[in-house]
């Protein structure tokens, strides 16, 4: 089909049928990586989930040896380290076992779904249109997963260790609900993978004409400055070593963001 041909017209009742044909992969895909991640819940969780909870983490080795050189980070240099998870309710196990194996079956199932909802949308675009979606949702999904990563192995290991062993009075013991060490992990690792759409979201918006590249030269000072303020609150430590880590990547999105738009 050429750039000005009309896409293929079908009958409402076709594009029915392809839809229900499309949500019908979609869930069985998901279930297929459900049911695996299931089974394999109890290790993921022990190796991956929880590893931030202890000292043997890597990128509390690194900050611990870090930290022998330049006193900068006093926080990550107790070997020790370790957070005892408890549970408070009869529930929260059988529920977290459930609900993490679908957010898990949600993230690596991503790609599988978007080829799925290709195929039911690329017939209606234009030649033209179809490459700029690919790349969109591509250029999407790699972002996305950096971002998720990000939050992983950096964002979420220095927050969770800040906060934990932050120390109001020496008569507060500190325990960790479940519940609330899970609804922290899927929050900042979603938020990570969502801020890193900017560059995304700055191309779609250049495209259809609200911003433009001069913006980032004009706004640029404004914006370090609402970068470090949203940089204090997904990492809520005074110790400049760790906001620099995380204001970093953010930072080198924004002005990447910037070679995408238009002059």
């Amino acid at each position: 089909m050429s750039e000005g041909e009309q896409p293929e017209e079908k009958s409402f009742w076709a594009h029915l049928d392809d839809l229900r044909s499309t949500l019908f992969k979609i869930a069985g895909t998901l279930l297929v990586f459900f049911v695996g991640f299931l089974a394999f819940m109890p290790y993921i969780f022990d190796h991956v989930v929880l590893a931030p909870c202890h000292s043997d983490f890597f990128l509390y080795k690194y900050l611990t040896k870090f930290s022998e050189a330049f006193p900068l980070v006093s926080q990550f240099s107790s070997p020790e380290f370790h957070i005892d998870i408890i549970n408070t309710k009869l529930t929260s196990q059988f529920f977290t076992h459930l609900t993490t194996s679908l957010w898990f079956s949600l993230v690596f199932a991503f790609p599988v779904i978007l080829y799925f909802l290709w195929q039911f949308i690329s017939p209606a675009l234009y030649k033209n249109e179809k490459h700029g979606a690919i790349m969109a949702f591509g250029f999407g999904s790699i972002m996305f997963y950096i971002g998720v990563c990000v939050g992983y192995f950096i964002v979420f290991p220095i927050t969770i260790r800040f906060l934990y062993e932050y120390e109001l009075s020496e008569a507060i013991t500190n325990m960790l609900a479940l519940d609330s060490y899970m609804s922290n992990f899927l929050m900042l690792n979603l938020v990570m993978g969502i801020v890193f759409e900017l560059p995304l979201l700055s191309w779609v918006l250049s495209q259809i004409g609200l911003l433009h590249r001069s913006f980032f030269k004009r706004y640029r000072k404004h914006s370090i400055v609402a970068l470090m303020i949203l940089t204090a609150i997904i990492t809520p430590t005074g110790d400049p070593f760790t906001l620099f880590v995380v204001f970093l990547p953010i930072y080198c999105l924004y002005e990447g963001s910037a070679f995408l738009v238009k002059k």
